[in-house]
């Protein structure tokens, strides 16, 4: 009987090496089975969860968005945020507070990215009191909003 030399051994052991790493094709390395279509890296939110404390530290304070006169009529506080901006006609016209699945054609959006004159806005960049939101929560609301504006 002839001896195994090392170099079969090694292209043994390489092949079964490789085979256990291929994988079941039911993971998350195959892209083409991920149905998530954001980038990687891109934030996911719920309105609970990652909203409504953007709102309640930034919007919801006394002389902005609560109480009983609020700026624009948006009262943005805990219970009332969600019905106040999803599905709701903003001051233009053509454009809801926030349209659910479309962040670009969502005034809030525009609003707190300081773009509202390019759609035929005006007034301030939001929140006007402590300006501006980080672009970590702008990502985070442009997700909700992109995801459905869900009230989750």
């Amino acid at each position: 009987m002839k001896p195994i030399g090392l170099s079969a051994v090694a292209i043994v052991v390489l092949s079964a090496a490789g085979l256990a790493c291929a994988g079941d094709g039911l993971g998350t390395t195959q892209p083409e089975d991920n149905d998530d279509p954001r980038p990687v890296g891109t934030p996911t939110a719920s309105f609970r969860g990652s909203v409504q404390p953007i709102f309640t530290q930034s919007c919801a304070l006394s002389r902005c968005h609560s109480g009983v006169s609020p700026a624009g009529d948006m009262n943005l506080v805990e219970g009332l945020a969600y019905a106040n901006i999803v599905d709701i006609t903003s001051s233009v016209p053509s454009l809801k507070r926030v349209r659910p699945g479309l962040p670009d054609s969502s005034f809030l959006v525009h609003k707190i990215q300081g773009t509202q004159a390019s759609v035929g806005g005006a007034g301030l960049r939001m929140p006007a009191a402590n300006c501006c939101l980080s672009q970590d929560q702008i990502d985070l609301i442009r997700s909700w909003i992109a995801k459905g504006a869900l009230n989750n």
